[in-house]
């Protein structure tokens, strides 16, 4: 869709260059938002895609992903044979309701700064404790975790001006045994409850609800738990008006699911980890 109140598209090539922040401004990255509806308060996008980031660098303790990272380069990402979470970048990369040709063009920082409840990128970098940086419209940086950062459906931790530089994920999150779960009302639908387990070598086990909820929740144990206090610890630590309400899954339906996949996640870590 054409944004026929665009007056100035300002490209700068570093953080220095970055304009100063004005009402009617918008980061503009992959823009598969953006570009899907009229955007009549904007006057002035800011592009990102000249600030040349890389979209992925391994170090010795994190995988970075920087916010312009898309999602098609995520999923190309080769993995070393260590990390054994890996499975779970493709499979959160095949939760979005979005076709080949999005995958070329929208960005993981895209999808957190959005922040709706089915975005599976906020899923996947929450289960893996990832960290946002975040460049502050006043200067410095801000380092927030994931699970934090989104606060409700479309809510999160930014204020106007600033802007999410990259996601670090530690290597250790990403050599922990998972199990994913994802269900929708339609066969290629909207995500309406996306779960993902993590055991860790001292047999913790992490669970992340995403979809069935306003923002993620992270429940968290030091042995994994038996079916009934699994149940117990998801009732006590999620109240029913986090469940996320709109076409695609009723509350009531959307906690039924989420009990029954984290469940089924309890169940597939602990079979891992028997010898």
């Amino acid at each position: 869709m054409d944004l026929n109140t665009i007056t100035t598209v300002a490209h700068p090539e570093s953080r220095a260059q970055l304009p100063v922040w004005a009402a009617g401004d918008a980061w503009l990255a992959g823009g598969t938002w953006l570009f899907s509806e009229p955007q009549v308060h904007l006057a002035r996008l800011i592009d990102l895609t000249d600030l040349k980031w890389p979209a992925l660098t391994i170090t010795d303790t994190h995988l970075t992903i920087s916010a312009t990272c898309t999602i098609a380069q995520l999923d190309a990402l080769v993995c070393p044979p260590d990390w054994i979470a890996a499975p779970l970048i493709n499979q959160c990369c095949r939760a979005f309701l979005a076709s080949f040709k999005i995958w070329k063009t929208a960005t993981v920082g895209g999808n957190l700064c959005m922040s709706l409840p089915a975005g599976p990128m906020i899923s996947l970098t929450a289960a893996l404790d990832g960290v946002c940086t975040i460049w502050k419209a006043g200067g410095g940086e801000q380092k927030i975790p994931v699970i934090d950062f989104v606060i409700g459906s479309q809510r999160n931790r930014l204020t106007p001006g600033d802007l999410l530089r990259q996601i670090d994920v530690p290597l250790p999150a990403l050599k922990r045994r998972s199990a994913f779960r994802q269900i929708s009302l339609t066969p290629v639908g909207r995500s309406a409850a996306l779960l993902i387990g993590t055991l860790d070598a001292h047999r913790a086990l992490t669970l992340t609800v995403t979809a069935s909820t306003v923002r993620p929740i992270q429940l968290s144990f030091k042995k994994p738990p038996d079916a009934v206090a699994l149940r117990d610890a998801i009732a006590e630590q999620i109240n029913d008006e986090e469940y996320h309400a709109d076409v695609h899954g009723k509350p009531f339906w959307r906690k039924h699911m989420t009990l029954r996949l984290a469940e089924a996640i309890r169940g597939e870590l602990l079979d891992m980890a028997r010898p």
